[in-house]
Order: C-alpha cells, then sequence, then structure tokens
C-alpha cells in the first residue's frame, strides 16, 4: 500500500514538472521578439492613426520608432515614412506646430505676409488651398513660421531640408564632378521660375531641351552657384555636374515653394 501511495505521488511529481515545462516553452514562443518585434505594436498604432487621417499622432509614433530602435533595419522606411507625413501636414490647412492661425487684417496681402513670417507667398497658397493672392480683412489663414534651413552631402548626394533641427525632408541631388561643387556655409539670395541658361557663346531658353537648369533656380551667394532643376533627371545621385546642386524638376520646384530668400545653405564633403 505503501508503495502505490509513493508510485502515485512520483507519477503527480513528474506530471505537474511537464506541465510546468510545456507552458513555459509555449509562454516564451508566443512572445519571442523573432516573431514579434517589440517595435510592431508602435508601428500598428502608428499604422492606424494614419488610416484615420490623424498625422499628427502617427508622426510622433514614427518619431518614437526612429529614436528607441536606431539599429533597426526598417529605420530608413520609418524616416521615410515621417518625411511624407511632414510634408501632408506642411501643406494642409491643419496648424501644427512651426505655423499659426493668422487673421488678415486691413491693408494686408499675401507679399506683406510672406515677408513678415518669412516664408512664401507660394507656401501660404499652397497650405491654405488658395486659387490667387486675393485675401480679405477677418478670414483666418495657416502661415508657417519657423525657419527652414539646407544641408547639402557631397558624398551622399542628399539634400536635406531642416525646419528648426528636424529632418523635414531628404531630396536625391547631383554635385560636382572633381569635387567642384564648393562646401561652407551660404545663403539663397535669388529664385527664378523657368531660367534661361547663359553659357559661353550661347543663350538657352527655358522651353529648350537643351536647357540644363531644368524649371526652377535658386541662386547662392557664390557667384555662378545655385540649385536648380535638370533635363536629365537619370544622372540624380552621381558627382556629374559643373558645380551647382542639381535636383528633379518636381523636387526644385517643391524646395522652391517651401523656401524663401535668405534661407541659410550648408554644404559638406
Amino acid at each position: 500500500m505503501r508503495r502505490l501511495i509513493l508510485i502515485i505521488v512520483a507519477t503527480v511529481f513528474v506530471f505537474l514538472i511537464s506541465f510546468i515545462f510545456l507552458v513555459n516553452i509555449k509562454s516564451k514562443k508566443t512572445t519571442s521578439p523573432k516573431e514579434i518585434p517589440s517595435f510592431q505594436v508602435i508601428l500598428n498604432q502608428a499604422k492606424e492613426y494614419e488610416e484615420k487621417s490623424d498625422l499628427t499622432s502617427a508622426k510622433a509614433l514614427y518619431q518614437k520608432l526612429i529614436n528607441e530602435f536606431p539599429n533597426s533595419e526598417q529605420i530608413a522606411n520609418w524616416q521615410k515614412k515621417l518625411e511624407e507625413i511632414n510634408m501632408k501636414l506642411l501643406f494642409s490647412p491643419k496648424v501644427t506646430a512651426g505655423s499659426i492661425l493668422y487673421e488678415i487684417k486691413p491693408g494686408d496681402t499675401l507679399y506683406k505676409i510672406a515677408k513678415e513670417f518669412n516664408t512664401t507667398i507660394e507656401l501660404i497658397m499652397r497650405m491654405n488651398n488658395l486659387k490667387d493672392e486675393r485675401v480679405y480683412p477677418g478670414k483666418k489663414i495657416k502661415v508657417y513660421t519657423q525657419p527652414f534651413s539646407i544641408i547639402i552631402d557631397k558624398s551622399e548626394n542628399t539634400l536635406i531640408l531642416k525646419s528648426n533641427e528636424e529632418v523635414f525632408k531628404t531630396y536625391i541631388v547631383s554635385t560636382g564632378e572633381n569635387n567642384s561643387t564648393p562646401t561652407g556655409n551660404f545663403k539663397i539670395v535669388n529664385k527664378i521660375k523657368n531660367p534661361t541658361w547663359y553659357k559661353t557663346g550661347a543663350v538657352v531658353p527655358p522651353a529648350s531641351p537643351e536647357n540644363i537648369l531644368g524649371t526652377r533656380w535658386l541662386g547662392l551667394n557664390i557667384k555662378g552657384y545655385g540649385i536648380h532643376g535638370t533635363n536629365d533627371p537619370k544622372e540624380l545621385g552621381k558627382s556629374v555636374t559643373q558645380g551647382c546642386i542639381r535636383m528633379s524638376n518636381p523636387d526644385v520646384e517643391e524646395l522652391y515653394m517651401i523656401v524663401p530668400l535668405g534661407t541659410e545653405v550648408t554644404i559638406v564633403d
């Protein structure tokens, strides 16, 4: 009888040990970081906010992912998504960080407002869905007041648009062959739509397919150098220009709309 009791106790003990072991294995399997990455919950929440058009909350979560998981293989995708949201928020009427809701006063014009807040007429029109420059006293419009700056990295052939030290958007550009793009701190001193190309021995009009300047010119305070469009977008990302910074036409048109005269441009090797 005693022997039977001992056998039963031993069997129950073995069963309990086996049960606990299986539960632990199952628990570890379901929470394995390889199967459910720790960032996935945050990423799912960010996507849900996007679907609900709550871009401000989505932006905060993408920034959190970048800050908390800097070594993730997905960080480039998160940064790209963050920059896409930045541009959507910038071009929307929604007042966000860096912008204000401005009430138009008697005598105001878009030129006057843009000059007062160091922005551009084109950006004010875009973010407020204005069809023309007419404004009326009492109307409230969104105005972006936070200064932009530009960093051009010759080694990466990128142009980084920043706002209050935040990376706002990254563009692929071409820089000068044989390291001919100067480095240093500069400013945008003139802006021209559909520029004429004055080359040695010829004047190439804006509509000509041979005009290498593309659809926009943003001149720097160093003679002969600027940021411009291109008639050969397949060469973007390479060091092939005569010293200027070359962008795709859609990108340079966007940049032209955003940055005012006086915007700081830093070029680094």
